[in-house]
């Protein structure tokens, strides 16, 4: 089958070129997908997207008058894909619905580790010759109640990551995961608001939890609350979290998301003037760190997201339909 690969990076490329074994004729690009570029489209039965790549109606519509019949994201959410255009114009959609959720959660804990004893810190002190601990006082995880709001695959990986650890473990998710019960607490939504030093945040983005984090939910939480969001950007309002911060309710913040990344990530931008102040503010607390929507780059992730494609692009040129397809 014939794909063109938007957004390509070469690990993603290396990593389906290596699963595709010359199955399918796969073309890359590192141009985005959105109405502008959906023509280069034409002749491709496939287009493969990522999660920044805006495929909207009219987009939708450019891919299916050049003969497009499937577009295959190599993510697990599906938010930038208009699924009810989609299914009107004939084209199927095909997602990875779990490739590792390890890798998403030990990122989790790598972020909230590296904030609870400062280590960006110490490590920018240490390349500067200052090896003064003053201001570098961390906490231990056995001290403080973690919430985890959201215990689907992911969530339910940080939940048995983090019992290792020692801490008070509470979570909210509409359906509570029986195998979790024993390592953590199930509670409502307010009370692990209320309860928790630290806050997890691991769903889709959906219209329920756009903005799930805002100025009234944040009202709810302790000051001080350390917030860590590796799920969607706009799962936070990040005007809401500003605020937050510059009162001293967030007494830390990390994120591997951000509202508005699709014009900031996935690109080397450094030698350009950061025209997003929003971001640039956030990038002025001393108690925040941010990563560049990384928390699924593992080689073993890359493989399984491959695999899975591949799969969805076998299947469907033989039946026209494949196992992982969405919103039909």
């Amino acid at each position: 089958m014939k794909a063109l690969v938007f957004s390509s990076r070469s690990y993603s490329e290396t990593a389906l070129q290596s699963e595709n074994s010359g199955r399918h004729h796969l073309k890359f690009l590192e141009t985005k997908l959105d109405a502008s570029t959906a023509p280069l489209c034409a002749g491709y039965g496939a287009a493969l997207v990522f999660v920044n790549d805006k495929v909207d109606r009219s987009c939708l519509k450019i891919l299916a008058e050049g003969g497009t019949k499937l577009v295959a994201t190599l993510s697990t959410g599906t938010n930038h894909i208009d699924l009810a255009a989609a299914k009107e114009l004939g084209i199927t959609v095909a997602s990875v619905p779990s490739y590792s959720p390890n890798a998403v959660s030990e990122f989790t804990l790598a972020l909230l580790l590296a904030m609870a004893r400062k280590i960006p810190r110490a490590n920018q002190r240490v390349r500067e010759g200052n090896f003064e601990l003053e201001g570098l006082e961390g906490f231990e995880l056995r001290d403080k109640t973690v919430g985890v709001y959201g215990t689907g695959a992911i969530g339910c990986e940080v939940v048995k990551n983090l019992s290792g650890f020692g801490c008070k473990i509470l979570a909210f998710d509409p359906k509570p995961h029986p195998e979790l019960t024993k390592l953590c607490r199930y509670v409502s939504q307010d009370q692990l608001f209320r309860e928790s030093d630290i806050l997890t945040f691991h769903v889709p983005l959906l219209p329920a939890t756009r903005h799930l984090v805002n100025d009234d939910t944040l009202a709810q939480m302790k000051k001080g609350v350390f917030l860590i969001n590796t799920s969607r950007g706009a799962i936070f309002d990040t005007p809401a979290v500003i605020r937050g911060l510059k009162k001293g309710h967030i007494g830390h913040l990390a994120i591997d998301v951000y509202e508005e990344e699709a014009g900031l990530f996935f690109e080397d931008r450094s030698l350009e003037i950061l025209k997003d102040d929003q971001f640039a503010r956030l990038l002025t607390f001393p108690n925040v760190l941010v990563t560049g929507h990384q928390a699924f780059l593992t080689d073993h992730a890359l493989r399984k997201i491959a695999q899975t494609t591949l799969q969805s692009l076998s299947e469907f040129e033989s039946t026209g339909r494949c196992t992982h397809c969405v919103g039909s």
